[in-house]
């Protein structure tokens, strides 16, 4: 008896109007075009920026501690020069803007009174965008 009703022209038409609506949403969807930046997270390799030639700077009143750090941060393919640059050596915990770049170094300061133990960083984490 369902399939009787389902069957009826009124039911058929509006069956294939939903398909037609249906068909057109995803071929928009589909032709949606994100282009490449220079985004990415993650461990090791990240599409993006390449991060190279890492230089601690010992602080000078106290050599066991870090004053500050710079880094190259160069674009790959498809990526504009990163507009920001900041780092983390505590898992996260604090995050510091770096100032830059000159060319493509930036330099990562810690604050007076906060500089890290060297012993302490066994880790450094690199967020960087457009």
């Amino acid at each position: 008896m369902f399939f009787k009703k389902l069957l009826q022209p009124k039911y058929l038409t509006l069956v294939l109007v939903l398909i037609i609506l249906a068909s057109a949403a995803y071929g928009l969807a589909a032709a949606n075009v994100v282009p490449e930046t220079g985004a990415g997270e993650g461990t090791g390799t990240v599409s993006g920026y390449t991060i190279s030639n890492i230089a601690y700077t010992l602080l000078t009143t106290d050599p066991s501690k870090v004053e500050s750090l710079s880094i190259d941060v160069a674009p790959t393919e498809g990526a504009g020069a990163a507009g920001d640059v900041r780092i983390t050596v505590d898992a996260g915990t604090t995050w510091i803007s770096c100032t830059g770049p000159v060319t493509t170094t930036w330099t990562c300061t810690f604050g007076s009174g906060s500089e890290p133990e060297i012993s302490a960083i066994s880790n450094l984490e690199v967020i960087a965008m457009e």
